[in-house]
């Protein structure tokens, strides 16, 4: 599901699995190395190249991969059925629809994907009760929408409820948060936010909402982070990333938490932090062989 740039409307992609140099990686024991990373897509005037990378934990490297067909930034990533959705985005001249589709095993992206009713950018995909587009039917249904307009927010589900966190109006950005029953169809208000902040990442980490860097209010990078206790419905802080980031991806890879790329303000970043639940910090990871702006990381299930 994903919020939108200039629509309320929400829409539902179907059922999403739980799913070259060498980098210095903290690597996590071998039993554990039941995912693979890959950050897609990325674009700028001055550098429209898109790329599409591979982390593969075992060889502990990064592999460069077949870039999307049509290359944009703003784009939002998902992955389905062991497969990767590359969703919307902005080329530099117009506002995408298309949807893409890529498959590791092939290294390959087709594009016989339903597009969106309409061009979006700045969206979040996510997958929520098994639902997210459906592929044997190739169509997208709309749902309720939003109660507020947002682009650039965050979007994550948390003990089955979809959660739309943050993001602009068009104006500022916004640090309230709503949340949608499938069940029933309806959204409420949720607690906002400490921070308001569009282009932020988020997850789901051991049973809260993490939400990480972006840009706020006075349109300032951040390299702040807090995190949403849904028990106590609270809102507290966590120890600030080492790195401003926005535009950032913040994702769980193989049990551990970590902050992808993102730009500074002055430059496109390919480091990439991981958080310590245990002592509340953040320290080095590793680093992409290239830049991503706009882009997204996604995980897979080995």
């Amino acid at each position: 599901m994903m919020p939108t740039d200039d629509h309320e409307v929400v829409e539902v992609d179907i059922r999403c699995p739980a799913s070259l140099s060498r980098r210095a990686f903290k690597q996590p024991r071998r039993q554990e190395l039941n995912h693979t990373m890959f950050i897609v897509g990325g674009w700028t005037l001055n550098d429209p190249i898109c790329p599409v990378e591979q982390f593969c934990p075992l060889e502990n490297e990064w592999r460069s991969l077949v870039s999307m067909i049509h290359h944009r930034g703003n784009v939002a990533v998902c992955g389905l059925l062991g497969k990767i959705y590359a969703v919307g985005g902005y080329d530099g001249v117009s506002y995408k629809s298309n949807v893409e589709r890529f498959d590791p095993q092939t290294n390959r992206w087709s594009n016989d994907v339903a597009p969106l009713s309409g061009p979006r950018s700045r969206i979040s995909v996510v997958e929520m009760d098994g639902y997210m587009y459906d592929p044997k039917m190739n169509s997208w249904t709309k749902q309720p929408p939003m109660p507020s307009r947002r682009c650039g927010a965050v979007a994550a589900v948390l003990a089955g409820r979809l959660y739309v966190i943050g993001g602009s109006d068009g104006v500022t950005a916004k640090n309230t948060v709503e949340r949608y029953n499938s069940l029933d169809g309806t959204w409420e208000m949720c607690p906002a936010m400490l921070t308001p902040r569009e282009n932020a990442g988020g997850c789901v980490y051991m049973g809260r909402l993490f939400v990480a860097g972006g840009r706020d209010d006075l349109n300032l990078e951040l390299s702040t982070v807090e995190k949403f206790d849904p028990d106590t419905q609270r809102w507290s802080p966590v120890k600030r990333m080492r790195s401003k980031r926005n535009e950032m991806s913040l994702i769980v890879f193989n049990g551990s938490l970590l902050a992808v790329g993102g730009c500074d303000g002055i430059t496109h970043q390919k480091t990439i932090e991981v958080y310590s639940y245990e002592s509340n910090t953040w320290s080095h990871f590793g680093s992409t062989k290239t830049k991503h702006p706009g882009g997204r990381a996604v995980t897979l299930s080995r």
